[in-house]
């Protein structure tokens, strides 16, 4: 199959104007360079330009686009409203109209018949903005005042807010740039995390009473290790705020009784290089989940008034087969976030009179062969009741509320798929594929069963494959519009994920990173020969990070590929990882390594996408991006696809998108994000045909 497109329409080429830098003895070349300069005229209307083009290939699929957003709409239950949660007086939850872009966040007092109270109404918030993200959002202990912070340009640079509920006004308290948000517990103390203007970095904590001036807050806390970002939280049963300072792969924490919010701060144990702890406290104990033994965790306690690691007492010992991803404290019950063989697990345990735990536990059952399934809201401290989300591939969202006593779990709101969906139509499957080394990777597959054949299938596989993110499995009512059309979908997940744990992402990131790449292709041959997709018929997608997947593996093997989508892609790694100014950069060394080391250096060149492509036949690619972008900015993937253009030896399209009003998710309305979605289909079912 080959793209078609109109000989009158030709892509813009970006001028060339060498740039060189010179490390380790290794000269980076980069004609490009220019196109960083985003407030230039020049810049802009390059971007815009390409738009043009993309829009002009496109539009032959316009009808397309519309049909297919007309079905995303169609499974929507436009008018909707969440499960409500209770925290001390109030039931919370959000709703959606329908024709209307974003949430409206509401509350009742004390029964959910009462009357209800708009806290929000980010509809109203976005009159007059091309966009608008809600950051934190954290109600005071007596529910009268809100503090919330919004993002109207997509560079997730937030702004806090106070708004009285009693009197629907907004305060004139403000911040910039703000992070993480928490209240105390006298009601008009709150503090906040603010970033570095430049780097994007969490790195001070500041304390603000309402209704004095910004200028008056104090700077409690400022983060000097460039790799650490800070945010504070509370801890579930109201007594202690709690600081965390956090890179990629070390932590430590402090924390303040709620009550005294100018009283002198404890740190809990010194950071140590490499290892990670996170806490919560119930009844004079602190509950430590830390990484000091194993990579995997372990849970120890400490009293309050002697926190430090040399009090410390194991009450779950770490297993080399299970990572213990989180723990949920509560004052009778907690709650194992626990990952097993690439598969989540909530396991529920009683406490002993000495705060440990008893032996006897129950695991919460799951019924497909994947899925997702984790802690949902629960505000609540003393309860007996644990509420969790679960989804599958074809099982849409929904949320149980787990009573420990009884044993049992009771569904509580299944997501609505309208339009005619029947799940039973749809299968599942979990597959392993074998890496180069041997390694079995997990594969989650799903496909409409009437219309699977055996091998003539368009196959479409998603990865990421980075910071140790475990790669979700979940439902989405778009997707049905491919599955209908006969497409098998595949989620990979390859190392450098958190699929199999800690272990699992150390073997996919600094001097293993590789391996992420090795392993997707693997995943790609081990599905062609087994019949579940055309060999001739395979697209590619991942973003961000995926991204940088992507640009890899396209260079690695452009043959396995009819077509790859590319969103916010990480794929000028050498330059990016090369200026220490940028956003990220310095944390993320622990990442993909530090370019400033000659062996790190060497090693990241061999699958940086941008240094490493070459004159030669690429599959056709939709790259998107979006102008405020502040993780990848934007002129990756702009400098990628202009490079490309000079290279590519096939006539297959290169298309890139620009959001020029939007950032890292790209946009934020729904009803936008769904247009979104419509043209990365629509591109789709253009290179693989409708099955």
């Amino acid at each position: 199959m080959t793209s078609t497109q109109p000989i009158a329409v030709q892509p813009p080429i970006a001028r060339r104007q060498e740039t060189v830098t010179t490390t380790h003895g290794h000269q980076l070349a980069d004609d490009y360079a220019w196109l960083r300069e985003k407030e230039s005229p020049e810049v802009i209307a390059f971007l815009e330009q390409e738009n043009a083009y993309t829009r002009a290939v496109m539009k032959p699929t316009e009808e397309l686009q519309a049909k297919l957003y007309a079905e995303m709409i169609s499974h929507i239950k436009e008018t909707d409203v969440s499960v409500p949660f209770r925290y001390k007086d109030y039931f919370y939850y959000s709703r959606t109209e329908q024709g209307a872009q974003y949430p409206i966040y509401c509350r009742k007092r004390g029964s959910l018949d009462a009357p209800e109270e708009v806290m929000l109404d980010m509809n109203q918030m976005a009159a007059g903005e091309s966009f608008l993200a809600l950051g934190a959002v954290s109600v005071s202990d007596n529910g009268n005042l809100v503090a919330y912070s919004t993002d109207t340009t997509g560079f997730r640079q937030y702004t806090l807010h106070i708004k009285d509920l009693k009197t629907g006004e907004v305060l004139a308290d403000q911040a910039e740039r703000v992070g993480s948000v928490v209240w105390t517990a006298d009601n008009r103390t709150l503090f906040y995390s603010v970033e570095d203007e430049e780097t994007k970095r969490q790195y001070q904590l500041f304390r603000h009473v309402v209704g004095r001036p910004q200028t008056e807050d104090a700077l409690i806390y400022e983060e000097a290790d460039e790799r650490f970002n800070v945010g504070a939280g509370r801890t579930r049963d109201g007594k202690y705020i709690v600081l965390e300072s956090a890179s990629h792969t070390t932590s430590e924490e402090q924390f303040l009784p709620a009550d005294d919010p100018e009283g002198p701060w404890t740190l809990i144990e010194p950071r140590r290089e490499n290892i990670e702890y996170y806490t919560d406290h119930r009844d004079g104990l602190w509950y430590i989940r830390v990484n000091d033994t194993a990579r995997t965790f372990r849970i120890v306690t400490a009293p309050v008034a002697t926190p430090g690691r040399a009090y410390w007492r194991e009450i779950i010992a770490h297993s080399e087969d299970v990572m213990l991803e989180d723990l949920e404290l509560f004052q009778s019950f907690a709650v194992l976030v626990e990952r097993t063989n690439g598969l989540p697990q909530l396991r529920v345990l009683s406490f002993d009179s000495a705060g440990g735990f008893s032996p006897a536990s129950r695991q919460i059952a799951f019924p497909e062969p994947t899925y997702s399934a984790h802690p949902h809201v629960n505000r609540e401290f003393v309860t007996d009741k644990f509420r969790y989300g679960y989804q599958s591939l074809v099982s849409p969202t929904s949320v149980y509320e787990y009573d420990v006593p009884s044993n049992e779990s009771k569904l509580l709101k299944e997501l609505e798929v309208p339009g005619g969906f029947d799940r039973s139509l749809y299968r599942s499957e979990r597959l392993f594929a074998t890496a180069p080394d041997g390694t079995a990777i997990p594969v989650s597959i799903v496909y409409r069963k009437d219309k699977k054949g055996e091998g003539t299938n368009p196959l479409y596989i998603y990865g990421y494959g980075s910071y140790g993110y475990s790669l979700p499995v979940g439902f989405s009512s778009n997707r049905l519009s491919l599955l209908d059309r006969g497409f098998v979908l595949a989620y990979a997940h390859i190392r450098g994920g958190g699929d199999m744990g800690k272990p699992w992402h150390d073997a996919g990131r600094l001097m293993q990173k590789m391996n992420t790449f090795t392993d997707f292709i693997a995943v790609t041959e081990y599905l062609t020969s087994r019949g579940y997709g055309d060999p001739r018929r395979v697209a590619m997608e991942g973003g961000s990070a995926g991204g940088l997947l992507m640009g890899a593996v396209a260079n690695m093997r452009p043959d396995l590929y009819r077509a790859v989508l590319s969103h916010v892609p990480f794929v000028d790694v050498m330059n990016t990882m090369l200026d220490p100014t940028l956003p990220l950069t310095i944390a993320e060394y622990e990442e993909w390594g530090d370019p400033n080391q000659a062996e790190a250096f060497a090693y990241m060149l061999q699958y940086s996408p941008y240094d490493n492509l070459q004159r030669k036949a690429y599959p056709a690619m939709l790259v998107k991006t979006s102008l405020n972008d502040s993780q990848v900015m934007y002129w990756e993937p702009a400098k990628y696809v202009a490079k490309l253009r000079t290279l590519k030896s096939d006539d297959n399209l290169l298309l890139l998108e620009t959001n020029m009003s939007a950032g890292h998710g790209g946009a934020s309305g729904r009803y936008d994000y769904l247009k979104e979605i419509a043209l990365d289909y629509a591109f789709l079912l253009q290179e693989l045909g409708q099955g």
